[in-house]
């Protein structure tokens, strides 16, 4: 067993678990401080989740939504440490990797992230698909891919049914792009495809798509969805998930050629957490200043963490803000300071429909639906993703699929990736 040497030139040792938003941004935070950090994660890039749909319909690559870790922490003064978190020893100060490796710390910061939640639904893990990693993008769009080569070629009958389960933003985003995909690019990539054989359905058991949303941009974003041939099922439970089908609670059963389950996040059954404190779906239950309940040095940010009292959306800016926060409250106590309370600064929220068509509502009760609301959507995705290489690609790629769709272009194949995540 190999162990972390610790350096003694430096200050106190932090480790952040976890290279998402969270913990790329507890990385910018204690840049500040003069602590030795370093970051550990079981894959070498980190990945931005929002545009995961665009790589699982082939309008991105798995590259273009990566970010080398080595580069964000080498920009930091941090290191980077390929490996997966197998044990915590809270009283050590020691963690643990799958290989067997032992890094010491000072201060931890926990932002590892999460899993889909199936909610117990009978067979949805074994016969759905997630949209989580960028592993889960890739598999669905060869999923995808594939189902459609076989119809073109006429292997298999020529019906082809879609469900996406959850209403939220990525099941939104995504039914809307596949049924443009369906409606602009099919003809032209597999022109001997039945487009009326190509059915999209959106299962969503809330009685409204988008949730945290104004009634009128629920209602917008159920009419472009309609409009571009989703078949759209409000106040629906699934039953059970089957190869080839869902059951409805209702009794009722769709075809389902590919099931793609979008309707929710929780916290996996990892053995290290097993003397972490756990609040609602598993998450690591931590205190107003993001400390885990019960630890003066172990903090817990992004959806892997959950303040009981006041309990905050598992979504990219409360993660971004959580982290730049655990960051921040470790160089106070380095500092000799007192930690502070964590506040949301909720800046509002935005989800993507199809071409020229999304829905925003800001801070301050703006509210934006149609092109200027994708605009919108476009321009904050660049921002916030890493790598100015990524934000060129992304955007040509982007551009060139809503371009060229109906001649075939802005539909990327064989990008398939190795490895984990």
């Amino acid at each position: 067993m190999r162990h972390h040497e610790r350096r003694a030139a430096d200050g106190p040792e932090v480790l952040v678990i976890g290279g998402g938003f969270a913990g790329l941004s507890a990385l910018q935070a204690l840049a500040r401080t003069r602590a030795a950090v370093t970051i550990v994660d079981r894959n070498v890039y980190s990945t931005f989740q929002p545009l995961l749909y665009q790589v699982a319909t082939a309008g991105l690559t798995a590259a273009d939504v990566a970010y080398p870790l080595w580069t964000a922490t080498g920009r930091r003064g941090a290191s980077y440490r390929k490996g997966e978190l197998a044990a915590v020893d809270l009283d050590r100060r020691t963690v643990t990797l799958a290989g067997g490796e032992q890094l010491s710390y000072d201060y931890l910061i926990i932002a590892t992230g999460v899993s889909a939640a199936f909610f117990g639904v009978p067979g949805a893990a074994e016969h759905a698909l997630s949209l989580y990693t960028r592993r889960d993008a890739v598999a669905l769009r060869n999923t995808l891919m594939d189902e459609l080569e076989q119809r073109n070629e006429g292997m298999v009958g020529p019906e082809l049914d879609i469900t996406v389960v959850g209403g939220g933003a990525t099941g939104v985003e995504l039914s809307g792009t596949l049924a443009e995909l369906r409606n602009v690019a099919l003809p032209a990539v597999y022109p001997n495809i039945d487009r009326s054989m190509f059915r999209v359905r959106l299962i969503e058991m809330a009685p409204e798509l988008l949730g945290p949303y104004r009634d009128s941009l629920r209602r917008y974003t159920r009419q472009q969805l309609v409009d571009r041939g989703v078949e759209v099922l409000l106040n629906t439970t699934i039953k059970e998930v089957r190869a080839g089908s869902v059951l409805l609670a209702d009794g009722t059963e769709h075809r389902s050629d590919v099931t793609v389950w979008a309707a929710g996040v929780t916290a996996p059954a990892d053995e290290w957490r097993s003397d972490l404190p756990r609040g609602r779906g598993g998450r690591i239950e931590v205190g107003a200043d993001l400390r885990v309940v019960g630890q003066d040095r172990v903090f817990a940010a992004g959806d892997v963490c959950v303040n009981e009292d006041e309990p905050i959306a598992q979504l990219a800016q409360p993660a971004l803000q959580e982290g730049r926060h655990a960051g921040e409250q470790v160089g106070r106590l380095i500092a000799g300071q007192p930690t502070r309370p964590f506040a949301y600064h909720d800046k509002g929220t935005m989800a993507t429909i199809g071409r020229r068509s999304a829905v925003v509502e800001l801070r301050g009760g703006i509210r934006l639906r149609g092109t200027l609301a994708w605009l919108a959507w476009l321009g904050l995705h660049l921002i916030y993703l890493l790598g100015n290489r990524n934000r060129v690609v992304t955007l040509v790629n982007l551009i060139w699929r809503y371009l060229t769709w109906s001649r075939g272009g802005g539909v990327i194949l064989g990008d398939d990736v190795p490895g984990t995540g």
